[in-house]
């Protein structure tokens, strides 16, 4: 009878849940694996963590989909590996460029049933997030990053809110680049015009006081010859550009700024770059060499650079690409830099 009693109260107290509240799951290994063990080695939920390698900079996490597994590194240095599980058919993680817009340690989906999303760092303007989550060794979320929860946690903790998440298909890790020679200080004045699109006689447009502060994100387009400027998900400036060779190929490229602990980004030599190539983006045709090379090709106007280089700070992100920037009716599309629903 006491049994059946105490059987009773258990099912009365679990009625009373909801959903969320009736689990609590822990997922994945509970401590690292050494930094030095191949990723082939790791089995689902297994990761490693080393912060001490690179104990200040810049993060950026790349995932890849078809390894399903996530990278973390932190100025340049692979910091952290981890198994990792994206979207399934129908609710597949969108590739691309993004930097975290929420960090909610104790975070619930609104949209599934408040379910438990811990340690969710969110990219996307529709919800999607770095969380600790289930990892069967394939992809299953509904278009999140599913984490081992000790990993999710260690990285939640080290993170800075904009800090850059790359998601592509195949994974090249980062390179080192020296600051390059068209992002070097210069003082010629320039005129400023607002309208969407720069006209045929308008080199550049400036309006910093549209976003005041954030992270921010230059993007460069062969395709448009243009180079436009996003802080915490809203365009501050564009301006043209000139690119020798234009019809070759420079490629699809993340870089991000770190300073090597040099406080004054005024300092410019200090500033060094992480490179990272997403291999499988492909809008040109040929071959576009290394970063270094393809960075040597492109000429910003002077007085575009005095007003974007006091924004060369540790963290800031570039990309260079082939592909059109500017609004078109047709053509492969690809996120990139900003998760602002209006960008």
């Amino acid at each position: 009878m006491k049994s059946c009693k105490t059987l009773i109260v258990f099912l009365s107290v679990w009625q009373s849940l909801s959903p969320s509240q009736s689990y609590a799951q822990f997922w994945g290994a509970r401590q690292p694996r050494p930094i030095e063990t191949p990723k082939d080695s790791l089995k689902k939920g297994e990761f490693t963590w080393a912060p001490q390698l690179a104990p200040k900079g810049p993060i950026l996490v790349t995932v890849s989909v078809d390894d399903q597994m996530a990278y973390t590194f932190r100025n340049g240095v692979l910091i952290g590996v981890a198994s990792a599980s994206t979207g399934k058919k129908g609710h597949g993680t969108p590739t691309g460029v993004f930097h975290t817009t929420l960090k909610d340690a104790k975070h619930r989906s609104s949209k599934y049933n408040n379910a438990p999303m811990p340690y969710t760092q969110r990219f996307t303007s529709s919800g999607i997030a770095l969380h600790a989550g289930g990892l069967p060794g394939y992809p299953s979320s509904h278009g999140c990053v599913h984490l081992p929860s000790e990993y999710a946690r260690l990285l939640f903790n080290e993170a800075p809110l904009g800090m850059t998440v790359v998601v592509t298909n195949n994974t090249r890790f980062p390179d080192a680049v020296d600051h390059p020679a068209f992002l070097s200080p210069v003082s010629t004045d320039g005129k400023v015009q607002a309208h969407e699109r720069l006209s045929s006689s308008e080199t550049y447009r400036w309006k910093p006081e549209l976003s005041p502060e954030g992270p921010v994100s230059m993007l460069i387009s062969r395709a448009d010859k243009r180079l436009v400027v996003v802080r915490n998900g809203q365009e501050i400036g564009r301006c043209k550009v000139t690119i020798a060779n234009e019809k070759d190929s420079v490629g699809t490229r993340v870089f991000v700024a770190h300073t090597n602990g040099v406080p004054d980004n005024a300092a410019y030599g200090s500033i060094r770059w992480m490179s990272h190539e997403l291999a499988d983006v492909h809008y040109g045709s040929g071959t576009h060499g290394d970063a270094a090379g393809s960075l040597s090709r492109i000429k910003i106007p002077d007085a575009f650079l005095v007003q974007i280089q006091p924004l060369l700070v540790e963290g800031t992100t570039m990309i260079i690409t082939d592909a059109p920037i500017l609004r078109k009716t047709s053509g492969k599309e690809m996120a990139v830099i900003s998760s602002h629903p209006g960008a």
